[in-house]
């Protein structure tokens, strides 16, 4: 047990999974609307298009955390505005703004001589620096995130499955799609200190996709996805603690290995079921045939009587 709790001795390492776990729950939450919406690709870029913003707060000495959001807001904005008025479909215009804002970060970042360890820290996160504050906006973070997809789940769901229902249904498809946008903005932005602007994608798809074969209800996905997620982190911080790896990449790395073993672990008791099937359909074909031939009469042989079934009480 030692090999648990030794980790969690220090206050570090406590801040740390608490932070990590708020991260998982608020990408839980904004993870399995990109799974199930399709929007991994505009997750990606959101992650990456905020790197100018961060470079440059990190460089002119204002709250990281304000970069961040304005480069985002700037992404989906300049996204959302690129799609509507050119005549460019919506992954081109996530692809040319995510270049565009990447080729910019680093740009930023060359003509700066003392801006290696910073952006490493961009790059790759540092869930071990969360302090008492960060785990504050976290957590005022994961409320916001809560109430809106509690308020506008309906409106969500409607426009996953069509959004010329949803919009006769007095839904505001377009407000749910500005908001759905937002939330992804808001995940990006609030979880790239503990795993990086390169493996934040890992925290919000892995997790999400981990919960989704065990069922179809998406509020009991979330919760399975949050569960997953927190597990990542815990595992991602002893790996980091007792093999020396970088603690962002270890929950990432921890969250995709989630994601594998959930779908191996579902895909047994489906193969086996098939199995059973396939064997009984056989036995049952040979039985027939067998009939078919000791049949005198060379007619059919007879088939089994079926009930009628029970109607319900």
């Amino acid at each position: 047990m030692a090999f648990l709790f030794e980790p969690f001795g220090t206050d570090f390492m406590l801040r740390a999974l608490l932070g990590g776990s708020l991260c998982a729950v608020i990408c839980a939450v904004v993870g399995t609307w990109i799974v199930i919406r399709g929007m991994a690709f505009l997750g990606e870029a959101m992650a990456h298009g905020m790197l100018p913003g961060v470079a440059v707060a990190t460089l002119a000495g204002v709250p990281v955390i304000l970069g961040a959001a304005a480069s985002a807001i700037v992404m989906s904005l300049g996204v959302s505005l690129l799609a509507r008025r050119g005549r460019l479909s919506h992954d081109t215009s996530i692809g040319l703004f995510f270049v565009g804002m990447l080729a910019a970060g680093v740009i930023i970042i060359s003509h700066s001589r003392s801006f290696a360890t910073d952006a490493t820290a961009i790059l790759f996160g540092d869930v071990l620096a969360i302090g008492p504050a960060e785990i504050r906006l976290l957590a005022g973070a994961l409320v916001v995130t809560v109430l809106v997809a509690v308020t506008f789940h309906r409106a969500f769901v409607a426009l996953v499955f069509d959004r010329r229902v949803a919009q006769v249904m007095g839904l505001r498809p377009r407000l749910a799609q500005v908001l759905l946008v937002g939330l992804v903005t808001l995940a990006v932005v609030a979880s790239y200190q503990a795993v990086g602007a390169l493996l934040v994608i890992g925290l919000l798809l892995a997790p999400a996709v981990a919960a989704a074969p065990w069922t179809s209800r998406i509020p009991i996905t979330i919760g399975i996805a949050a569960l997953i997620g927190a597990l990542s982190v815990l595992l991602g911080l002893l790996a980091s603690w007792h093999l020396g790896t970088a603690a962002g990449a270890s929950i990432a790395l921890a969250a995709i290995a989630c994601a594998v073993l959930s779908s191996a672990v579902r895909r047994v008791p489906r193969r086996r079921s098939a199995h059973v099937s396939t064997g009984r359909s056989t036995r049952g074909s040979a039985g027939g045939s067998t009939d078919s031939l000791t049949d005198p009469a060379g007619s059919e042989p007879a088939r089994p009587s079926q009930k009628a079934p029970r109607a319900n009480a």
